[in-house]
């Protein structure tokens, strides 16, 4: 008789490959904790997600059966903001714990990016509906009610007018030109942003504070995770970067370079990291042909929260 089948456990990258390798069914707020695992290895990611369903589920028996959604909304500012007293880490924005969720569960401070995921799973299960919005610079979250829609600002628990979005915007404008005649509609900006997007915004402002704090172990895990969530940037970087044009992978892409371990295959692709670490250790920190999409040029203090 043959022994018991023998399954392996998958890698965290494994695991977060299988998160985010379809855009219809991909689970966000899992794939967020997931992120988490780079910190900590051994993170239970589904204990995490019971224990964000445990305070939904705190929330939910303290709402009528018939409250109204603005009722519903009220409710949920007030357990989120003032009773578990999550608020944006003004004393140390840049740290990069606020980016992993375990750790705003604990301290109960973030970004906004963190801080809007929290809250709108919560307003999900509270039975509102929720979606996150990538402004420029700041993330947002926008629920839909009877009447109309509301920007929350998760950083601050600000309600957001019109007026408002609009100040937040003008520099944007004035650097772009987009005003006078050639001005871009404030809707353009509050429009949901994918699952695929939310995850890597999250992942692009680690990759940011690791590389300004030269952490090159910490943002070689963050770009595994960005070839991964998005592969189509390496084709990008092939057919417009230096080596467009070239027949096969660009040379600092192809595998066989040693240093750190393959990334997990992908849609049955595998994409090695370690030439991207070699260069990244150099004093300017020029990325090879295949991760100019993912490693733009150097600016000051470029995070996008």
């Amino acid at each position: 008789m043959s022994g018991s089948p023998h399954f392996e456990t998958p890698t965290a990258l494994e695991y977060f490959a299988t998160l985010v390798a379809d855009d219809a069914t991909l689970p966000v707020l899992e794939a967020a904790v997931a992120v988490a695992q780079d910190e900590s290895p051994d993170l239970d990611v589904q204990g995490v997600l019971a224990r964000i369903d445990g305070l939904a589920d705190r929330l939910r028996r303290r709402i009528p059966a018939d409250a109204a959604p603005l009722q519903r909304l009220r409710l949920l500012n007030r357990y989120f903001f003032q009773e578990l007293g999550f608020a944006g880490n003004v004393n140390d924005y840049y740290d990069p714990r606020n980016s992993y969720l375990p750790a705003v569960l604990e301290s109960r401070r973030g970004i906004p990016l963190t801080l809007a995921l929290l809250y709108i799973e919560l307003a999900t299960q509270a039975g509102l509906q929720a979606q996150g919005i990538s402004f420029p610079g700041h993330f947002l979250v926008k629920l839909h009610l009877p009447r109309g829609e509301v920007v929350i600002d998760p950083f601050s628990g600000q309600s957001l007018s019109r007026e408002d979005l609009e100040e937040r915007l003008q520099p944007l404008r004035a650097a772009s030109g987009w005003d006078g005649d050639d001005e871009v509609p404030l809707g353009l900006f509050l429009q949901a942003a994918p699952a695929r997007d939310v995850v890597a915004r999250l992942l692009r402002n680690l990759r940011e504070i690791h590389r300004g704090s030269g952490d090159l172990e910490r943002l070689a895990r963050v770009l595994q995770r960005l070839v991964i969530l998005l592969p189509q940037a390496l084709g990008r970087a092939a057919r417009t970067g230096p080596g467009a044009g070239r027949t096969g992978p660009p040379r600092a892409c192809r595998r066989g370079t040693g240093g750190l371990p393959a990334a997990p295959a992908v849609g049955g692709r595998r994409h090695g990291l370690a030439p991207a670490a070699r260069h990244l250790a150099a004093p300017v920190m020029s990325a090879p042909d295949c991760f100019q999409a993912l490693i733009p040029e150097r600016t000051a203090r470029r995070v996008v929260l």
